[in-house]
């Protein structure tokens, strides 16, 4: 049995759980559910702190897990667990951030001190760039607070809109160290039993997010405009109709572009263009 962490709280806690329902996999309704056991699809749920998935998968406790990029690279153990697939949710950039027009590139930040709640990330990072006698200062949270409580000169931390920092009288500064989203990992150059499938599912949900299924009629002169227009994954379907001047079209197209992609058949002839949401898919 395929053995899987999921996120027990926080922001990816209810995306991920979401995600793994659309690819038919059973989820806890009660989140005091430590565990839960998908019989039908040979998969054992472990539900843990986000920040404790990377260790568990490293040390080959666990399969598979579901956690943020950030998370992972702060856990280090790349050596026990790999990143398998992004997974199109939590997005967030990790960046170094302090008092307002005090610094402006990170080479300022020889000799000082950061507060931050990825050391492990940070302490990478820092030695990849090579800056001299950086004190990274550890915090468990709030690190917004360390520059004014004089425990840190500036911070490094995840950042989604900026509005907390700016708050604290706070600017980013520099570039991203690194740009997050939740990721699959697994264990390191292995390959469990049911991990293909559980992969094969969650890309089949992120396609289906994607796109969407469009259906058009076309007269035959137009068609390879058309198809052009519309070209699908591999390529249309098409389909004669009972005037043989007519064909029918069927594409996966991006949703984002639906209604650009409906005007452009408009305008070269189509009609009864319509468009379904996709529910499942494998590509």
């Amino acid at each position: 049995m395929l053995r899987v962490a999921v996120p027990n709280k926080g922001a990816l806690s209810e995306a991920a759980m979401a995600m793994l329902s659309e690819a038919g996999y059973v989820q806890r309704r009660d989140k005091r559910e430590l565990v839960m056991i998908d019989e039908e699809n040979d998969v054992e749920f472990f539900y843990l702190r986000p920040r404790d998935i990377a260790v568990y998968v490293g040390s080959g406790t666990l399969d598979v897990g579901m956690t943020g990029r950030d998370l992972f690279q702060d856990a280090r153990v790349d050596h026990g667990a790999e990143e398998i697939m992004g997974l199109g949710f939590g997005g967030s950039t990790f960046r170094l951030a302090g008092p307002a027009g005090r610094f402006r590139s990170a080479e300022d930040l020889a000799g000082k001190r950061i507060a931050t709640s990825y050391d492990g990330l940070l302490s990478r990072w820092l030695e990849e760039q090579d800056l001299p006698d950086v004190e990274v200062v550890h915090l468990d949270g709030a690190v917004e607070t360390a520059v004014r409580l004089g425990v840190a000169d500036a911070i490094a931390d995840v950042v989604e809109t900026g509005n907390t920092l700016k708050a604290a009288g706070m600017e980013t500064f520099g570039e991203p160290i690194m740009r997050s989203e939740a990721i699959m990992i697994s264990r390191h150059g292995e390959r469990p039993a049911g991990i293909d499938r559980v992969s094969r599912r969650l890309q089949g949900v992120l396609v289906a997010r994607q796109y969407v299924m469009m259906d058009y009629d076309i007269r035959r002169e137009h068609l390879e405009a058309a198809s052009a227009i519309t070209p699908g994954l591999e390529s249309p379907t098409i389909s004669p109709l009972a005037d043989e001047n007519w064909v029918a079209v069927r594409s996966m197209v991006l949703a984002k572009r639906t209604n650009q992609l409906m005007d452009e058949l408009y305008e070269l002839g189509a009609r009864a263009i319509l468009v379904t949401s996709i529910h499942a898919c494998r590509v």
